[in-house]
């Protein structure tokens, strides 16, 4: 792992240009996707990639991780992959790097595109040879959950087939109690959005999380522009994914079945599911372990009938 991180972080050279060769097979590097907003012009935004060894031609599923608020993705690779070694030798795994450590969903510093940079990266990953074009999952931890919301809601790639948001379950803007919301170019969530369909989704909530409270409502510190980013109810908020992938049943009032201190409420047999981890705070994307995570990505055999 250290060998990894260390490439990764030599991977440049004087002029910026990363050292990855432009051969069809996707190798391990840092990569860059260029964009232009309010704040910078022509800026080469990085993303780090993990290819796992192989002496055949296999294609490879794609993992993106997306950072927390005040993260970056150096650390989240070096974390995320030491604590999931038999994905690391799986998936392709790929690290964007938030602006200003965050991303672009309500009132962060970052005004970046961060739909379009997220979506450029699976754009461009899908030309590798060595890729499943149609077996892209990302994750995100908080903020980087709630651009993963973002995406489920307005992205028409059908590259993306697993979602996972991590102590973020969709925030008020996000869903306004009858409709999913476009963000827009300024936040402001006017417009109605239809997210595609066919999309498998994971939620994972903290059912004591001083940030983002579980039953919904205004974060005491989370800032919007109205004063602070309000919630959505975690259990509501995946039972709305859960109709709109095509679940036509009542709401679930109390867990499918419940491991240690996680309850889990799975829809359409266990592709839309949420994980409810008691007693734990905002940091309860921890307590899902690399098993649960991996039999979810690749459709696990525990799925309720």
């Amino acid at each position: 792992m250290k060998s990894l991180v260390l490439m990764l972080t030599t991977a440049l050279t004087a002029g910026g240009t990363p050292l990855v060769d432009a051969a069809e097979q996707l190798k391990s590097g840092a990569y860059y996707i260029t964009q232009s907003w309010s704040q910078e012009t022509a800026f080469k935004r990085p993303y780090y990639v993990s290819v796992p060894e192989s002496t055949d031609q296999r294609k490879f599923p794609v993992f993106i991780f997306l950072h927390g608020h005040g993260g970056n993705a150096k650390e989240a690779m070096h974390e995320f992959m030491k604590r999931h070694t038999t994905m690391a030798g799986r998936y392709v795994m790929v690290f964007p790097n938030g602006y200003k450590t965050g991303w672009n969903v309500m009132s962060e510093h970052s005004k970046a595109d961060d739909l379009g940079f997220i979506e450029a990266i699976v754009e461009k990953l899908s030309t590798y040879d060595n890729i499943q074009t149609d077996n892209f999952s990302v994750m995100g931890n908080s903020n980087g959950a709630a651009l993963v919301n973002q995406l489920a809601i307005e992205s028409k790639l059908p590259n993306l087939r697993n979602y996972v948001s991590a102590v973020s379950p969709l925030n008020v803007y996000q869903h306004d109690g009858k409709n999913f919301k476009a963000k827009g170019a300024d936040n402001n969530y006017q417009g109605v959005a239809t997210p595609m369909t066919g999309k498998r989704l994971m939620n994972i909530s903290g059912t004591t999380d001083d940030l983002v409270p579980y039953r919904g409502g205004p974060s005491k510190y989370i800032p919007a522009k109205d004063g602070t980013l309000g919630f959505v109810d975690a259990e509501e908020s995946i039972f709305l994914w859960a109709k709109q992938m095509g679940y036509d049943g009542e709401k679930l009032s109390n867990p499918s079945r419940s491991d240690g201190n996680l309850e889990i409420f799975s829809y359409l047999n266990g592709d839309v599911i949420h994980y409810k981890v008691i007693n734990e705070g905002h940091g309860a994307g921890q307590a899902i372990s690399e098993k649960i995570l991996l039999e979810f990505l690749e459709g696990g055999d525990e799925r309720e009938k």
